[in-house]
């Protein structure tokens, strides 16, 4: 894969891909985050996002956030393990982070995920 950008492969893009990793996901929170994985059998890293309007009710707020996120999975996707990633905001606090503090606590969940 290409370093530059997120490529079609690296992402879930069906309901039964997501519906996958939620049948038997492993947990992983910080606060205000959810990310949940399963191993798959592709031999690379997917990524998922599932953020509502119930807890980020404007629309570029939930940009700002997704930008961050596919941005950190497209940085450490190549140390990462070869599972389907989700990322869900399980809390209206997360609005009020600024870009870095957002990052870091995204870098965290990626951490435990590193081969």
């Amino acid at each position: 894969m290409n370093r530059k950008f997120l490529p079609k492969q690296a992402r879930l893009l069906t309901l039964n891909e997501f519906i996958f990793v939620f049948q038997k996901p492993e947990r992983v929170k910080t606060s205000g985050i959810t990310l949940f994985s399963r191993s798959n059998r592709l031999g690379h890293p997917r990524i998922g996002l599932a953020i509502s309007k119930k807890y980020v009710k404007r629309a570029h707020e939930r940009n700002r956030i997704k930008r961050h996120i596919r941005e950190t999975f497209r940085i450490y996707q190549h140390n990462l393990l070869a599972k389907d990633f989700v990322i869900t905001i399980r809390s209206k606090e997360i609005i009020h982070y600024k870009n870095q503090t957002l990052i870091q606590e995204l870098e965290k969940l990626w951490y435990r995920h590193l081969c």
